[in-house]
């Protein structure tokens, strides 16, 4: 892809953002690309199937959930190490950089640990969509090649043309990244980008929150430090917010058991001992970031909060941290306010959360500014849960006289 001008690509991908809830040709190209389960290995598993809208764009199998949140490959018995982080709200994501060479930090990129630096298809976005086709952990298909076919000799084949030519499908190489760049067009629609919250409507004036959930806002952005890494108001030029700030962090979460990647022998060689060293464990494979692994190791990529509770019935369980250790906005907070104010678990019959945490994953690179002894109390705790509540796509004021209503987001 560096021999095409990918300038000229990322504006034809992303010129022409739906207007309302329409799609344009690439956008449109972009969804069935998104939905469609033959773009992998068994011919059974889409980006849908990890990326779910009903559950705010990330895993929505309860079962999977409740335990190590990772999801299957398209070939059976393989599994990743990560939870899958949210299709939407990533187009907005800068390219990944160095911010701060002193502190040795890092903003933009997608995935958790930001290896979808932007750098080959000059959009963080677009070379995340990319990835999963050939990982042989997701939709495992076996190159390029093999994907250029499928879309190009399949259902998709004319409306690619249409979109990026007629000899779109001639260059391998290209017609891949034109394929990332479809994609990433149709994250940055409407349909996913959605900007339909309560919270919204409220910034927009349109609807009150109540008073636990102003409470909540009020607690997010004094005493629970939550604001720091997740900004909540419109940028300079009136944009909503995104609640991210794009940076890189060790928060502390504790190793999850249940990941079934400690015991996918064939990827992951050291067991039950592999740490999974996030942003580090990225940077300490390039020539350009070596020098910053060490002081990087455990940190992964701030998620935004946006649809952090959306899900299509009350009763799902959704997980939260890069592997999904924890099963509850209640206890993802508590553990916020609490990490480091108990010891770590080490006996039988200690209460998780209450008598102890158990150690972080990786030690080394702890934040112990912003989170930790906040000294919130229950009721505070359950008026930020009650604010995040607030960022689901999909509400609807009430009409005067009304009741309030909330659709599903799509």
């Amino acid at each position: 892809m560096r021999s095409v001008n990918l300038a000229i690509l990322l504006g034809i991908a992303l010129a022409g953002t739906a207007a309302g809830q329409g799609l344009t040709p690439r956008q449109q190209l972009g969804k069935l690309l998104f939905f469609d389960q033959a773009l992998s290995a068994q011919g059974n598993q889409s980006c849908a199937s990890c990326h779910d809208p009903k559950a705010g764009w990330v895993g929505g199998d309860d079962a999977i959930n409740r335990a190590g949140g990772v999801y299957e490959a398209s070939v059976p018995g393989r599994f990743g190490n990560r939870k899958p982080p949210s299709a939407a709200y990533a187009t907005p994501a800068p390219r990944f950089r160095l911010a701060d060479a002193v502190k040795g930090e890092f903003v933009g990129g997608n995935f958790w640990d930001g290896r979808a630096t932007g750098e080959k298809l000059g959009l963080a976005a677009a070379d995340q969509a990319q990835g999963p086709f050939l990982n042989p952990l997701e939709q495992a298909l076996p190159d390029a090649k093999a994907l250029v076919a499928k879309v190009c000799d399949g259902s998709h084949g004319a409306l690619f043309r249409e979109v990026w030519g007629a000899k779109a499908c001639d260059d391998v190489e290209q017609a891949y990244g034109f394929i990332g760049l479809a994609i990433a067009a149709y994250e940055d629609s409407r349909e996913v980008n959605q900007y339909s919250s309560k919270y919204d409507a409220f910034l927009a004036g349109r609807t009150p929150l109540t008073p636990e959930e102003r409470q909540g806002l009020q607690l997010f952005e004094t005493k629970g430090k939550c604001a720091v890494c997740h900004p909540h108001k419109r940028d300079l030029m009136g944009q909503p917010p995104v609640f991210t700030d794009w940076g890189y962090d060790n928060i502390g979460v504790p190793a999850n058991p249940a990941n079934p990647f400690y015991t996918n022998s064939s990827a992951n060689p050291k067991g039950k001992t592999w740490v999974d060293e996030g942003l580090g464990g990225f940077l300490a494979e390039t020539a350009q970031w070596k020098q910053y692994a060490q002081q990087s190791l455990g940190k992964h990529r701030t998620p935004t909060l946006r649809n952090v509770d959306l899900r299509p019935s009350a009763g799902l369980v959704k997980c939260y941290g890069h592997n999904g250790y924890f099963k509850s906005l209640k206890e993802v907070v508590h553990f916020y306010n609490t990490r480091g104010t108990v010891p770590a678990c080490s006996a039988a019959g200690q209460k998780q959360g209450v008598d102890c945490w158990p150690k972080p994953e990786v030690e080394a690179n702890l934040n112990t500014t912003d989170l930790g002894a906040l000294g919130l109390t229950d009721a505070e705790e359950n008026a930020i849960v009650a604010f995040l509540k607030t960022l689901s796509d999909g509400f609807e004021a009430p009409k005067a006289g009304g009741a309030q209503a909330a659709r599903p987001g799509r």
